[in-house]
């Protein structure tokens, strides 16, 4: 952690409130980006499954890259991997535009954009692990759950704003200007990163790799526990995102003007700003906690209220009220989590620990839309958010369980 002073609290505040505004503006980039990708059958005259592929690469580019890169920064320290990956996040929306534009250079845009993803995806890996070890190692537990809910909630903040940015830009000029607007916008980020990010690395682990994790899970069954949670939250995070959509157009809901696209939207807005709300706030208010972990069950609670009121309530109203609510309950959890997994994780495994952790979320991230829409078709959307509340109900379970089972001190160390 920083000491008062050379690495005392303002040096905390001023190096992970730097962070926070260095990653909200790859994340507004991705919010513009984002809805052109599946556009480019239209446009480019790619097949559905190659445009699939492309929006894919960069969840299956980060998933593989999770684990690696944590053993990658438990051992180099985390200064050089975060402007790496800030590069390439800064990057890879210029590859997207170069894609745009096939006599630009001899290569298939399908290429060019896969390859510009799996910059994405890598890039991601490389700040979102690295920035959790970064505010894990400079902070205390006293104020480590508000610097990562800060952080996770400029994060998710972004998206959404970039959104809105994206479609203006988008309609007025076209969609390769919104790529090279997400790429001006991400590099932006580089030189404060490169400015404020602290040349030290204390606590490295230089002879661990990555095949040392499952010794550490084994070690401590509440990673493996917390891990799982975080899963679960992802899956039933994609899950509502993805079935909501359908849900709104099968009903054909209107609100004022708007049909059941403009419902979706603002739908879809409404529950990324509460989830991003919840989350600048909750990690905060985690840190005077002797055991913070105990805040997650009444969260989990309210994201279960959540599900059921959507599936009890399939109106405008009860859909957007029951998406708030579950969003608000699924935000405030994230942090407190990861802010947890930082109170636990030895010295010298931060960064090997934070990557695998967020392997099972973008595993969840992945398996959420494929397992939802086609149980919405056999079963039916409302029992598929009666489900979403009893995942949150086993969520809930395997906390307790955490919350009394025995452990080690945090920060022992693995024999080796």
């Amino acid at each position: 952690m920083l000491e008062r002073g050379e690495r005392g609290e303002p040096g905390v505040g001023a190096v992970a409130g730097s962070f926070v505004v260095g990653i909200f503006l790859p994340s507004v980039a991705g919010g513009i980006t984002f809805p052109a990708l599946p556009r480019l059958e239209l446009v480019l005259g790619l097949s559905p499954a190659v445009v699939g592929l492309i929006v894919a690469t960069a969840d299956g580019a980060r998933l593989l890259s999770n684990a690696p890169v944590g053993s990658l920064l438990d051992r180099v320290g985390t200064r050089r991997p975060l402007v790496v990956g800030f590069l390439l996040l800064g990057v890879s929306p210029f590859g997207y535009a170069l894609g745009m534009d096939p006599g630009a250079i001899p290569v298939d845009p399908a290429v060019v954009f896969v390859i510009a993803q799996g910059a994405t995806g890598l890039g991601s890996a490389l700040v979102l692990v690295g920035g959790y070890a970064m505010i894990t190692d400079i902070t205390t537990p006293e104020n480590r759950g508000r610097w990562l809910g800060y952080m996770l909630g400029s994060y998710g903040l972004g998206f959404p704003i970039g959104l809105v940015v994206g479609g203006v830009v988008g309609d007025v000029y076209g969609l390769r200007e919104m790529f090279l607007l997400g790429g001006v916008l991400s590099l932006t980020s580089v030189p404060v990163i490169v400015a404020i990010v602290p040349d030290r690395s204390p606590a490295v682990d230089r002879n661990g790799d990555i095949r040392k994790i499952p010794a550490l899970v084994r070690a401590d069954r509440r990673l493996a526990a917390i891990g799982t949670v975080n899963g679960i939250l992802s899956f039933l995070s994609r899950a509502f995102l993805t079935t909501v959509v359908v849900f709104t157009a099968e009903l054909g809901l209107e609100l004022g003007g708007l049909g059941d696209m403009g419902v979706t939207g603002f739908l879809l807005a409404l529950v990324t700003l509460a989830a991003a709300g919840s989350t600048l706030v909750a990690g905060r208010y985690s840190d005077p906690f002797d055991d913070r972990l105990t805040l997650v069950l009444p969260s989990l609670c309210v994201m279960a209220v959540g599900f059921v009121t959507v599936a009890a309530v399939p109106t405008v109203t009860g859909i957007v009220a029951g998406g708030i609510v579950a969003a608000a309950g699924g935000g405030a959890v994230g942090p407190v989590l990861k802010a947890y997994l930082g109170d636990i994780s030895p010295p010298g495994d931060v960064a090997k620990l934070g990557g695998a952790y967020n392997v099972f979320g973008d595993l969840g991230s992945i398996l959420g839309p494929i397992v939802a829409l086609p149980a919405a078709s056999r079963v039916g959307f409302d029992a598929v958010f009666v489900g979403c509340a009893v995942l949150s109900a086993v969520a809930l379970a395997l906390v307790v369980r955490t919350l009394f089972s025995t452990a080690p001190v945090p920060g022992a160390t693995v024999s080796e």
